[in-house]
């Protein structure tokens, strides 16, 4: 059975029991708790902790889910992934263990042909938490399963937790006996590698408090409604329905194998080493292509760099397999094919998945090659102190700072006959892991408190009355400060009132919150912010400026005219430089992000590289031609999938609802699935002015801009600015570019003018030092301090003057610079020096523990610098004591 059939026959199973089908979130959700998206329930969380009412009593869905505990394990064996979907069925407060156990059993049990898995029941073992009779009796009596295929285990096995306060529970855990080939009799407690585990059902009805039951601790209270979360395995359940072995020969994983088979001419299941690289390029690709379609771009923290880890482990598998070509956009494209069936954004988007997968492959390969010209500086250096051992501060600064691996390290240094300190190395590697893990957890906390809100969230939505007037009759339903409700609010005091119907805009979608005022007889109270709670209720908070403000007073709340009249032409503006980068650049200049205030925008999106003052120049002429056209601004509500088939852009990470708001400006040039305000008519946008394009992370961009009437500001700024240049040139304003590229022309001419003057000078100096050589042996010997300021580069020049100037004379010249506190240094050795056996890595080590500086090179010259030009007079000293030893 196929895996795209098991997602079905699962949904199918409860869509029958009256569930809900729900879409699988994105894997990237606005949790503080998470990086990714780790489990079914992640969606569900607000109806759990009773932050939400749940619009259905019943849920199913399949979601997509990624954890990155341990990348590091990922191919040693064969159970990690760190891509998996989790297929799951939820009840709020309707069925409970009974309906939880039935309903798993059936789907289990009922034969293939009739809709079923068809496992075969006298194989099914389940597990229940040690203090939970009620579980085991209803599994035997609803499945017919024997006491001793039901253990019982303790909290940490068998009761389940979010890791912080809140909701949790005992849970049953469903087991697969796959037979003695895969090890020893005796159930789940005995071997979960022969006894598989397929389904957990939680039994979500305990409070937890700040110590977790899972360790023993009771729980600190019931919740008022028992619920349902449970989460089955779908690539567990496709191993055992197609009968291999582990994921990786499934029909989703396998195929990312014979590719990598294909490009690498080596065979999977012949060597460990190289199954375990097989299985790292098969589980990352797979991974990354979801994150990718998901808004996740390569980074140096968080989401991205898990990313980076994933694409640049394939990258290095595949190398050490044998691909000498680039291999990236292949897997892409396999990827896509297998996962396309369940989630067709990998298709429709497929070019800006591979275009950033490619483009982290090529900065990597071109890190790898500056990773090898560091290690063979490393190496060098370690050579010339009469070392053997690279430190493990080394190989993990190669590693951490610059995505050298590990691997690759070890194999060079054995290479070059040296050793790395191995157990240093791993010692930094879980120092960075325990300070990341602590950072983690510094963000990870218990969940908002937001009881207090409940009974308002329950009550239903505030109507947002901001689309069709700016001024609004409401009655105060409620005023909160510090948490806690209050009765009334006087001048003076901070505090946040819920209105049954606001036409202040809350802050969403990019756009920040309208400010402006609530009033009436003898009240007069500032709004500052506008927040929403469960994405429904409106919290606006304010200073009450005059009079006293009460529960139940009816109001009048306005948005200040001036304020959304300067958002709507931001927000506005935002869609048409979106759709004029679309236009310029192509379809995957996909949204990443938006911030609109009046006057101002800023659009983030997927690109890699800089946009050139041409595109920059396009996209600010297409948006203004666009505002020019006056095309009219049309919203309406639709179902997401007819907006997505008339082609509205949504934003990445988003949870949309079933229903959608379409903003359509100038028909097919914009149209975007979007909640907030804007302008009638595209004229009303104003002048757009691009301020300028950066960076803001390794593959997106950062475009910002004016409008309206900062923009006309700006650009009455920007002229009488240059026709204060013009002035002082004295040239009419359209000729100041030529003038000004004059003036550079000339500046450059006077530097490198400058710079032949300041080589000749330091080559003066050449002359003198080898009059001034010592001899030494068989060795003439210039040990210097060189002229005070004088940079490394030109260090180097007088070396290679005053070694060019010994001819046959075997020669060493050693300089030692003073530069803004630090020491450059040059070595040099010519060739007849170097057939008596003197290298100018080795003379480094003589002096430069002195100046504690460091470098290596070539045995024809060495550089570096030290940061104690104290240690001058020793260093030099030293030389002359190391070459004495040399040329004796």
């Amino acid at each position: 059975m196929q895996t795209h059939e098991i997602r079905r026959r699962f949904l199918d199973h409860f869509l029958r029991a009256g569930h809900t089908e729900v879409p699988s979130a994105s894997l990237i959700l606005a949790d503080p708790n998470l990086l990714f998206v780790n489990a079914g329930m992640v969606q569900f969380k607000p109806y759990f902790l009773g932050q939400e009412a749940p619009p259905y009593p019943r849920a199913t869905s399949v979601q997509k889910c990624v954890r990155t505990g341990d990348i590091e394990e990922v191919g040693v064996t064969t159970r990690h992934n760190t891509f998996f979907q989790m297929a799951g069925n939820f009840s709020f407060g309707d069925y409970f263990k009974e309906g939880a156990i039935t309903l798993a059993w059936e789907l289990i049990s009922k034969p293939q042909d009739e809709g079923g898995y068809g496992f075969d029941p006298e194989r099914i073992w389940v597990t229940v938490y040690q203090d939970d009779p009620e579980a085991a009796e209803i599994w035997r009596r609803v499945a017919s399963i024997p006491a001793e295929r039901i253990q019982f285990r303790d909290g940490k096995d068998n009761y389940w937790d979010m890791g912080v306060p809140g909701p949790g529970g005992p849970c049953s855990e469903i087991y697969y006996d796959r037979g003695p080939e895969h090890g020893r009799d005796g159930g789940p407690v005995a071997d979960e590698d022969r006894y598989l585990e397929i389904w957990n059902l939680v039994f979500m009805q305990d409070i937890r408090g700040e110590l977790s039951p899972k360790l023993g601790h009771p729980p600190v209270g019931t919740l008022p409604k028992k619920n349902i979360d449970t989460g089955m395995g779908v690539e567990r359940i496709a191993l055992l329905l197609q009968g291999v072995d582990n994921v990786y020969e499934t029909d989703l994983l396998r195929p990312i194998i014979d590719k990598a088979e294909e490009l690498t001419g080596r065979s999977y299941g012949v060597q460990h080493e190289d199954d375990v690289r097989f299985r790292v390029i098969a589980d990352h690709a797979r991974t990354a292509a979801m994150l990718i379609a998901d808004g996740v771009n390569p980074g140096n923290d968080g989401r991205g760099y898990v990313l980076r880890r994933l694409l640049r482990r394939i990258v290095r598998s595949a190398r050490l397999l044998g691909a000498e070509k680039p291999v990236m956009g292949e897997f892409m494209k396999v990827v896509s094919d297998l996962m396309t069936p369940s989630y067709p954004e990998l298709s429709t988007d497929f070019r800006r998945i591979e275009t950033v997968a490619v483009g982290e492959e090529t900065a990597f390969l071109k890190t790898l090659n500056t990773g090898s010209t560091l290690f063979e500086n490393t190496a060098t250096a370690v050579k010339a102190g009469g070392g053997a051992t690279i430190a493990g501060s080394d190989a993990f600064t190669l590693h951490d700072t610059y995505g050298f691996p590990i691997d690759l390290t070890l194999e060079m240094a054995a290479e070059a006959g040296l050793s790395v300190d191995e157990e240093g190395f791993r010692s930094l590697m879980a120092e960075q892991r325990k300070r990341a893990k602590e950072d983690a957890q510094s963000r990870k906390h218990a969940h908002a408190d937001l009881t207090v809100y409940k009974e308002l969230v329950d009550r239903g939505a505030t109507e947002f009355t901001g689309f069709d007037e700016l001024t609004s009759e409401a009655t105060v339903l409620a005023l909160i400060s510090d948490g806690v409700r209050v009765p009334t609010a006087t001048a003076g005091q901070d505090v946040e009132v819920i209105l049954e119907r606001s036409p202040l805009y809350a802050e969403s979608g990019g756009q920040i919150a309208d400010r402006g005022s609530i009033t009436a007889s003898g009240l007069k109270v500032r709004v500052n912010d506008v927040q929403k709670i469960a994405k429904k209720l409106w919290v606006h908070k304010t200073t009450v400026e005059q009079g006293q403000i009460t529960e139940g007073d009816v109001v009048l709340a306005q948005a200040d005219p001036a304020w959304r009249r300067g958002a709507t032409q931001g927000h506005s503006g935002t869609h048409m430089v979106h759709a004029a980068l679309r236009q310029v650049l192509g379809p995957n200049a996909v949204q990443a992000g938006s911030l609109n205030k009046p006057g101002y925008l800023r659009f983030d999106f997927n690109w890699q590289g800089q946009l050139s003052e041409h595109q920059k120049a396009d996209i600010e002429a297409v948006s203004n031609d666009a505002v020019g056209s006056d095309f009219p601004v049309n919203t309406f509500v639709t179902d997401l999938p007819k907006a997505k088939q008339m082609g509205a852009l949504a934003l990445f990470g988003e949870n949309y609802g079933s229903e959608v708001r379409v903003v359509e400006i100038g028909g097919p040039f914009s149209m975007e699935l979007c909640g907030g305000t804007h302008v009638q008519h595209s004229s009303q946008i104003g002048p757009i002015t691009v301020l300028g394009e950066s960076s803001v992370g390794s593959g997106v961009r950062r475009v910002e801009a004016f409008v309206g009437l900062d923009s006309y500001k700006y650009l009455a700024k920007e002229r009488a600015l240059l026709a204060g240049v013009a002035s002082s040139l004295k040239v009419p304003s359209e000729e100041v570019p030529a003038r000004v590229e004059q003036l550079v022309e000339r500046l450059k001419v006077a530097e490198k003018e400058l710079e032949r003057a300041r080589t000749a000078a330091v080559l003066s100096a050449a002359g003198k030092f080898v009059q001034e050589a010592e001899r030494i042996g068989r060795l003439l010997l210039v040990a210097v301090a060189a002229p005070e300021g004088v940079p490394a580069g030109d260090l180097r020049t007088l070396a290679t003057d005053i070694r060019g100037r010994f001819g046959t004379e075997p020669a060493v010249v050693v300089l030692l610079g003073n530069a803004d506190g630090k020491v450059p240094f040059v070595v040099a050795v010519n060739k007849p020096a170097q057939e008596l056996g003197v290298k100018s890595g080795d003379l480094v080590g003589s002096f430069g523990p002195s100046i504690a500086g460091r470098g290596g090179g070539k045995p024809e010259m060495a550089q570096g610098a030290g940061s104690d030009p104290s240690g001058i007079p020793a260093g030099l000293a030293a030389v002359r004591a190391r070459v004495a030893e040399l040329a004796g």
